[in-house]
């Protein structure tokens, strides 16, 4: 069956949906449908041994629970087994929703779990009040979804396609569930290319996903290992905070026989559940530019207490987008170079490549990511990709074991032409990529050559130091009568008593309005003798309010000196990269000092890990690496467009006014 069956069927099971309508809100129609497809893969998966179990379990009905659970275990088949001898099609019709729970509560304790996170027994409740059970019931029980006519993939297919509609239905974000197809085999296929040592016949490997979703990566990583090795265990491995998404890919685990226990449900950031554990391939798709503010605390006690000994070491991105909270996550469980380490395939919006200017939690990850060579390959995708959003993504391939042509370098890969026009679009997804677009990037990433899709970098290329640039303040001054107003109405001199301000008004009027001063030590001495003369506060903080409001920035007036140094001026305050490995001194006498003259580097502006000039700072510029200049039109061309244009509406004014 392909993709396009697959489709087709998930949208004869959506069609229970012109049941339930009337009687239940849109958004609760994903809640029926999904965990009752469940129920109908996994009866089907467990018919071709449901005899023998219903024998056993009448057998060992008087043993401890535990012992009989592991007992039926066994003669199931499978991870897991239901001891009832009802199915869905030999429900009574007069006692729908007893019959149904009985049946669904036989499940071994993994099963019964995935209908309690979807509060199944409530739903059943409602549609048993409705009087409608015993119909989608019964409309379930026509479903074939055995594993000979639906396999494990097509069931993947299935489910995403019933979130996606669930989601539309009721105005939820299908993305933050799956992770389109098409875009978890180029991850996938990224990935595991060039890993046969790691899967040879009879190794043992590891996947993991911290944001499992529906299990999508998990699946696919599985597959593609089974599709190019033999005798190769792999074990599955994941965390999801949706309770949904969690029981289905639990569901799907068990079905592929998979340990359950490795699936765990809450959040990654918070609360890591698999906290000892490391991995040899890890695969995550974290929602884009969503906030982390309700595991603010977590993570900032983690960052601060633990250091580089906890997962955040390195720095914390800005509230507003977790996703390098997530690459930092998956890096902690990277396995020892030594036994072999680790490989991460991460899917990223734009901004963790450049959000953040240099000693930012963002630039500090970068800086950690290259300085450590994590960083093996980014891949560009074409934009239209996703089902919730249209925006530019890229995927990360890491690896602390890189092979040695690709130490200490970075490869960047422009995969934007690399896609096909969907016939008909899904939410915000209008483009794919097809098996031979995928295989093409693959080859791009697998021959590390410089072209004009695919540039290699040194780490370093990505990192420069920002210097602080100062310029002198020039000030003057005149004690003009608007001036001395705005004075009085300082809020440090409104709180002095009403004779103070008048002494001090009477002071400033004293004083020739039509004279400008060009030096700020010549009018603080005259502005001095003034308030002394008339019995005004001249104190430092009074001072400061009256050289601040009665002196404006002046380019002709003198330098304003502060203890024999020139005072910087705020406002003329400019920053300079520098590439790494470039002399900061050298680059400020080329690029600043013959524009800027009377500039200077603020020496105390220095790096808090090497100590050295200038703040280290690293971006990953990916657009403008690929960034080809085209020659404008000829000026002749242009002008014989306009000349075109304009007599074609001239045209048509004419015509309007005949």
């Amino acid at each position: 069956m392909n993709a396009e069956k697959y489709s087709q069927l998930a949208s004869f099971i959506w069609s229970v949906a012109d049941l339930l309508r009337g009687d239940f809100k849109q958004s609760q129609y994903g809640r029926i449908i999904l965990p009752f497809t469940l129920l109908r893969r996994m009866e089907c998966v467990l018919a071709p041994t449901k005899g023998v179990v219903l024998q056993a379990a009448r057998k060992h009905q008087n043993k401890p629970d535990v012992v009989r659970e592991k007992l039926l275990l066994r003669v199931a088949g499978q991870q897991f087994f239901n001891a009832s001898p009802l199915t869905l099609a030999t429900l009574s019709d007069t006692q729908t929703s007893d019959d149904l729970m009985s049946y669904v509560q036989s499940f071994s304790a993994d099963g019964r779990e995935i209908f309690e996170h979807f509060h199944f027994e409530d739903f059943v409740q409602q549609l048993a009040s409705a009087d409608l059970l015993y119909r989608v019931v019964q409309r379930f029980a026509t479903v074939d979804l055995s594993p000979d006519s639906v396999s494990n993939f097509g069931m993947g297919v299935i489910f995403e396609e019933l979130i996606r509609k669930f989601a539309e239905s009721s105005n939820e974000t299908a993305g933050e569930h799956f992770t389109p197809r098409d875009i978890v085999h180029l991850t996938t296929s990224l990935l595991m290319t060039g890993q046969d040592s790691k899967l040879k016949p009879n190794s043992i490997v590891t996947i993991y996903d911290p944001t499992a979703g529906t299990g999508g990566f998990l699946s696919e990583g599985d597959a593609y290992i089974q599709s190019i090795s033999q005798k190769v265990t792999v074990s599955l491995f994941g965390q999801e905070l949706n309770p949904e998404s969690y029981a289905i890919c639990k569901a799907d685990m068990l079905i592929k026989g998979q340990e359950v226990g490795h699936i765990k449900l809450g959040n990654t950031l918070a609360d890591d559940q698999l906290a000892d554990n490391t991995f040899d391939f890890m695969l995550s798709n974290p929602p884009f530019g969503v906030e982390w503010k309700k595991v603010q605390k977590q993570v900032s006690d983690e960052h601060t207490g633990r250091g580089f000994d906890g997962r955040f070491g390195p720095g914390l991105p800005r509230v507003s987008d977790g996703s390098l909270l997530f690459l930092l996550h998956l890096v902690s469980k990277m396995r020892d170079p030594r036994e072999g380490g680790s490989r991460i395939g991460i899917i990223l919006n734009g901004s963790p490549l450049f959000t953040g200017g240099a000693g930012s939690g963002e630039s500090e990850i970068r800086r950690y990511l290259l300085q450590n060579d994590l960083v093996e390959a980014i891949v560009a995708l074409p934009t239209d990709m996703f089902y919730n959003t249209g925006i530019a993504t890229y995927v990360w391939l890491l690896s602390n074991n890189k092979p040695v042509p690709r130490k200490g370098k970075v490869q960047l890969i422009d995969g934007t032409q690399h896609f096909s026009k969907m016939r008909k679009s899904l939410g915000s997804k209008r483009q794919y990529i097809t098996d031979e677009q995928i295989n093409d990037l693959v080859r791009l990433y697998g021959r590390f050559e410089e072209t004009p899709q695919s540039k290699l970098f040194v780490n370093e290329a990505f990192g420069y130091r920002r210097i602080t640039v100062e310029r002198p303040l020039r000030l003057s001054f005149q004690v003009t009568e608007a001036r001395i107003q705005a004075v009085l109405e300082e809020k440090a001199i409104q709180k002095l008593g009403d004779g103070v301000r008048d002494n001090l008004g009477r002071a400033l009027r004293s004083m020739d309005g039509g004279v400008v001063y060009k030096n700020r030590e010549q009018f603080r001495k005259v502005l001095k003798k003034a308030l002394g003369a008339h019995d005004a506060p001249s104190g430092m903080a009074e001072m400061k309010v009256l050289l601040n409001t009665l002196g404006e920035r002046d380019a002709e007036a003198d330098v304003c000196m502060n203890k024999g140094v020139p005072e910087a001026d705020p406002s003329l305050r400019d920053y300079e990269n520098v590439p790494l490995g470039e002399s900061v001194r050298d680059c400020f006498e080329r690029e600043v000092k013959p524009h800027v003259s009377d500039a200077w580097i603020d020496e105390s502006k220095v790096d808090t890990q090497d100590g050295d000039l200038g703040v280290v700072g690293y971006e990953i510029p990916f657009n403008r690496h690929f960034y080809v200049f085209a020659l404008p039109r000829p000026l002749e061309e242009i002008d014989r467009d306009l000349k075109a244009c304009t007599d074609k509406i001239k045209q048509m004014i004419e015509a309007l006014s005949a």
